[in-house]
């Protein structure tokens, strides 16, 4: 039995809505759960289950099936790809002409720093490998962003073949088993419904082409070990953490590349201490200074900042410095400094000190 919930219930619609009704409330749900405007954990899985549901209901004869079979009369006749790919004008109305960048950045294939996982809409290409980047930031690099230069090792195209895998001067040959299309496709008549399987061509491996004579350079893998120079920048407001880069990873022939994770660390300040875009800094006053008061300069991540220590600060006054915090993550504005006072209050004294202190006690007592 079919764990997916029905597609009318996931859109919201009648079972006799119009395809105008359709359209409408998917792109209503589409704006809503949209992973680049709702950042909640689970919006790209609903962006992923009302897309499914539009691409079935939007096409007529997937949705009579559906209709009268129910989820199995569409799994069995359809695979993922024909269900979303086979749709590709009712997204395009929804959409326009940016359709394949929309659903590419959503699905793993785009670039850009993302804050946040991808996912692809699984339609059988196989998928490069993820690789990983460490790299330690100051909190200097935090208030202003950096710009990042890094080299990956990782395979690239191959010099000889260009990538092809076929020996220079020689061309692949398109495979006689799935006709260039890397899938081998089944079907089983079962009473009214007909059940299609989807298989990847192991004559050539799921590529559509079979190479004759392969490179010897790269044994036919279409690819050598080298080194690929990147730039990336980092945002300022970054936490420490792990990002991910899209379409910056392995790349795979006729396939999806990986992407490169970036895990950020950043460092430790010698004076600052950080809460989000809030930053704390302790200053050391003698006892004098805060009955008395004062005016001090303070570091400041851009410098130096005046505060004005008042007559009688008890310990662990805090007074904020507006604004002169960081940055906040993706939006804007700045986050505050605080300052904390410490008291300090000395261990040995000498005999006129105290003689002093002690006067100073009893004209506190006489005011009592």
């Amino acid at each position: 039995m079919s764990t997916k919930r029905d597609y009318y219930e996931v859109l919201g619609i009648q079972k006799n809505a119009s395809q105008d009704e359709i359209k409408s409330q998917y792109r209503k749900l589409a704006l809503k759960f949209h992973p680049d405007r709702n950042k909640s954990p689970d919006a790209a899985e609903h962006f992923k289950e009302i897309s499914e549901a539009y691409a079935v209901l939007s096409d007529s004869e997937k949705r009579k099936i559906y209709d009268t079979h129910g989820h199995a009369g569409v799994d069995g006749r359809y695979s993922t790809e024909d269900i979303f790919q086979g749709s590709k004008v009712n997204f395009e109305d929804v959409f326009g002409s940016n359709f394949e960048s929309i659903f590419q950045n959503l699905f793993g294939r785009g670039g850009g720093f993302g804050f946040g996982s991808g996912f692809d809409f699984g339609f059988g290409r196989e998928r490069g490998a993820d690789l990983v980047y460490d790299t330690e930031i100051t909190l200097e690099d935090v208030l202003r962003g950096k710009q990042e230069e890094i080299e990956l090792p990782r395979d690239i195209e191959c010099s000889d073949c260009k990538g092809s895998g076929a020996a220079p001067g020689t061309s692949m040959r398109t495979c006689s088993v799935c006709n260039g299309h890397g899938q081998v496709r089944t079907s089983r008549s079962s009473g009214f419904s007909t059940f299609v399987t989807v298989q990847p061509c192991n004559t050539c491996r799921g590529q559509g082409k079979i190479i004759e004579r392969p490179c010897s350079r790269c044994k036919g893998t279409g690819k050598q070990k080298g080194k690929h120079h990147f730039s990336f920048e980092i945002p300022p407001g970054i936490e420490s953490g792990e990002y991910r880069i899209k379409g910056e990873g392995e790349s795979m022939s006729n396939g999806i590349s990986g992407d490169l994770i970036v895990r950020i660390k950043v460092k430790s300040h010698d004076k600052f201490k950080r809460d989000g875009a809030d930053i704390f800094y302790d200053e050391n006053i003698s006892i004098t200074d805060a009955i008395l008061g004062k005016k001090l300069t303070v570091p400041a991540l851009e410098g130096t900042e005046k505060i004005e220590v008042e007559a009688g600060s008890q310990p662990n006054t805090i007074i904020k410095i507006k604004g002169k915090g960081l940055p906040h993550q993706g939006s804007r504005g700045r986050g505050d400094q605080y300052v904390r006072l410490v008291i300090n209050i000395p261990k040995k004294i000498d005999k006129h000190q105290r003689e002093l202190l002690e006067e100073l006690h009893d004209s506190f007592n006489r005011e009592e």
